[in-house]
């Protein structure tokens, strides 16, 4: 790390000192992603000047690791004919994505930059409805013909393999233009020159189609361990391929998704400074509403035991303490199995397990949490700090068994609800933590309440 940032430091002198040769120099050395997080440190003033002096090539890549609002900028501070040079050099696949990202003036200027092939390629893409496998694949690959043998084959790859975006996956295409089998470079090399292509041992065919959905490409890749998969259409012609680097971004994004309806939300579906600020409030409003209005809920409840409440005030000293405690086991259990599903460690079918380990789990934690909230009870009765009554020991015997059946109510909850949503065919994710506590306040609540009627009845109450 210190290293790194003494390499910072240097160029950033070079660059005050507008040394551009050795800053030139200095920049090939390393690699695009650390010459992006270089860019988005220095001011915007200066973000241009290094930009500028970076070759074409490593321009192009430099800037798809750039996040959209500095791309953005660059583009603004740059001529057509630059911004010409730098989207001739971008793969289809990143060309597509900022296309997409961009403002439409912004969109409109990089695709009057474009030659006619190139504009073609990416309406080709854009075509491809959204979060489909269309969107990421490029059609940079390397082609071969049935009838060639492994020698005429890397023959071939010598010639035409330059500028693609990986040879170590190559694609076998009849004269149709129909994928016919696919087959690794190492494959090609150790085979006999004088052996056909098809008849080269190799692991069979994985392909997808154009319209399939990014989390089955996901699984895909996840699934068989490839460097890159071919897309076809429906009829099996070869439209482009989709490699692990971009599979890699949808991993991120459906993480990122996840993770943001966990919170109780819609997925924003761009960097947070670039939602925005009435667009933010309508993904939050939404579920925020469902959940006050769940949360009010609580009140009806707690009018309910209006008079329990009146007779023995201080139940309500405890009632944050129960809500709390069932909130949060519901909340942890519904984390764990939202993402044990989401990496297919659990099925549907795998529900009765679930629920067993969760009861165990649940009257284990509630017997924890009761025992600590008995002894806090008694502590502070005996060293004076609260006096609840002659009869607090009773009190801390309630407190203690709410607990635990609160706690394991909220367990069960939170783990069957993303069961219950998955088999209803919904998104687990939705199943947020929020959710699950607002659930758990108002059974808690009753909870608490009966086991006070049982344990204090004739007492307090």
């Amino acid at each position: 790390m210190p290293e790194t940032v003494s390499v910072g430091d240097a160029l950033r002198d070079i660059i005050h000192q507008r040394n551009w040769d050795q800053l030139r120099e200095r920049l090939r050395e390393l690699n695009p992603s650390d010459v992006a997080d270089l860019i988005i440190a220095l001011p915007a003033e200066e973000e241009a000047f290094v930009f500028r002096v970076l070759s074409k090539e490593q321009a192009a890549e430099v800037f798809s690791y750039l996040p959209p609002d500095h791309q953005e900028e660059l583009i603004a501070s740059l001529t057509n004919e630059q911004v010409r040079s730098v989207l001739q050099s971008m793969t289809p696949d990143d060309r597509t994505r900022l296309l997409e990202e961009m403002p439409a003036e912004v969109t409109r200027r990089l695709l009057t930059t474009l030659s006619p092939d190139e504009l073609k390629n990416v309406r080709f893409l854009l075509g491809y409805p959204e979060d489909t496998a269309g969107r990421y694949m490029t059609p940079r690959y390397v082609t071969i013909e049935p009838e060639m043998t492994a020698g005429q084959a890397l023959e071939h790859i010598r010639k035409t393999g330059r500028g693609k975006e990986t040879v170590n996956v190559v694609y076998i295409v009849d004269a149709k233009g129909r994928l016919v089998e696919d087959i690794r470079l190492s494959s090609l090399v150790l085979a006999d020159p004088e052996t056909k292509v098809l008849d080269i041992q190799d692991p069979p065919m994985v392909k997808i189609l154009a319209t399939d959905d990014r989390e089955e490409v996901l699984k895909a890749f996840e699934r068989y361990d490839r460097l890159a998969l071919p897309v076809t259409d429906a009829d099996g012609h070869m439209l482009g391929i989709i490699t692990v680097d971009d599979i890699l971004d949808v991993a991120e994004q459906e993480a990122t998704e996840d993770i943001q309806k966990l919170g109780g939300q819609e997925a924003l579906d761009a960097p947070y400074l670039n939602v925005g600020v009435w667009s933010m409030v309508r993904k939050r409003a939404g579920w925020l509403s469902a959940l006050f209005l769940g949360e009010m809920l609580t009140a009806t409840a707690m009018s309910y035991f209006e008079g329990e409440i009146a007779r023995a005030v201080v139940l309500a000293l405890f009632v944050p303490l129960i809500i709390s405690s069932g909130g949060n086991s519901g909340s942890q259990a519904t984390s764990l199995i939202i993402r044990s599903l989401a990496l297919r460690e659990l099925r549907l079918r795998d529900w009765v397990h679930v629920f067993r380990r969760e009861l165990i789990s649940g009257l284990c934690l509630g017997t924890l949490l009761g025992a600590i909230g008995f002894i806090r009870i008694v502590l502070w009765e005996k060293v004076h700090f609260t006096d609840y009554g002659k009869h607090y020991m009773l009190v801390a015997f309630t407190v203690w068994a709410a607990l635990l059946g609160v706690v394991t109510f909220g367990t069960l909850a939170g783990s069957m609800l993303p069961f219950i949503l998955r088999r209803l065919g919904f998104d687990p994710a939705t199943s947020s933590a929020p959710f699950v506590a607002t659930l758990v306040d108002v059974t808690g609540l009753c909870i608490y309440f009966t086991v006070a009627l049982l344990i204090l009845k004739g007492t307090l109450l």
